[in-house]
């Protein structure tokens, strides 16, 4: 036992530059305090002492704000960092050198016995307010953005960010850049993008390669493909001009997002005849 505590105390200090000592570990932080009166609540869950083992998990979430049901299942070296808030269900399964922040709901989508909350298998870690729900699994090294939430499996050592979460760190900008080019005939860079970006009307802001917003690498893979897209009209148009053709003899109009956006003083001006047309005796 006190081995298992010792090793608890040095995963924290691997993992919080905040702890100075031993004595300080011990005593100041509920995450761990939480930790050790589950392995005694699991214990007795297992010995079919349930009653007891709910009330000792019901006065650990009181004592330190974290709710582990005494059925789950926690690997070696598993840290909850402030601890405030976390909740983790009967089914639950963690893995080895786990790290939760505070706020994470480890929670059920049903209401049928039998398997329904995540398991997380070694090395995951779980930013703050994240809530990963269902019979899910969360693969070797994954990593939860704070607030997002899982609600299907993570592959091992993949980052996942968002409402619902969707993982960011699959496969390189640049490789499915180089594919997308191959297969079209034509190179991608920022520079390319940004030039389609400003000849579609719309705003660059927020759409490098390097974003970590899925939402916004959407828009710039969409962004890819018009200007390549693009590229290959243009040089068949030239390629049949050469032969006699006569197409494409303009230039794609530019769109501007100022065009899709009210004036305000045409609005004003509107409003105002409006009120100056106004009988109110109608």
């Amino acid at each position: 036992m006190f081995s298992r505590i010792k090793e608890d105390i040095n995963s924290v200090f691997d993992r919080d530059p905040a702890a100075r000592t031993s004595l300080e570990v011990l005593l100041n932080y509920p995450g761990l305090h939480a930790i050790w009166i589950h392995r005694l609540s699991h214990k007795l869950w297992k010995a079919n002492w349930k009653l007891l083992a709910r009330v000792l998990s019901t006065f650990s979430r009181w004592l330190t704000g974290v709710e582990i049901h005494p059925g789950a299942k926690l690997g070696r070296r598993f840290f909850i960092d402030h601890g405030m808030g976390v909740v983790i269900g009967e089914t639950s399964e963690i893995g080895d050198d786990v790290t939760l922040y505070h706020g994470v709901t480890l929670g059920g989508t049903s209401w049928n016995a039998g398997k329904r909350h995540p398991t997380l298998e070694d090395n995951v870690v779980i930013g703050a307010g994240a809530q990963v729900l269902g019979p899910i699994t969360i693969g070797k090294g994954g990593k939860v953005g704070s607030n997002s939430v899982v609600v299907k499996d993570l592959p091992a050592n993949a980052t996942a960010v968002g409402i619902p979460a969707r993982i960011v760190n699959g496969r390189t900008n640049s490789l499915l850049d180089k594919e997308l080019g191959e297969k079209l005939g034509a190179s991608l860079d920022k520079e390319s993008r940004d030039k389609a970006a400003k000849k579609f009307g719309f705003d660059a802001y927020a759409v490098s390669a390097d974003s970590p917003d899925p939402v916004a690498k959407a828009i710039g893979r969409l962004l890819d493909h018009m200007h390549l897209m693009d590229d290959r009209v243009s040089k068949v148009c030239k390629e049949v001009n050469q032969l006699g053709g006569n197409i494409c003899p303009n230039d794609l109009p530019e769109l501007r997002v100022g065009e899709f956006v009210e004036d305000k003083k045409a609005a004003a001006k509107r409003r105002e005849s409006k009120v100056e047309s106004f009988d109110p005796e109608i």
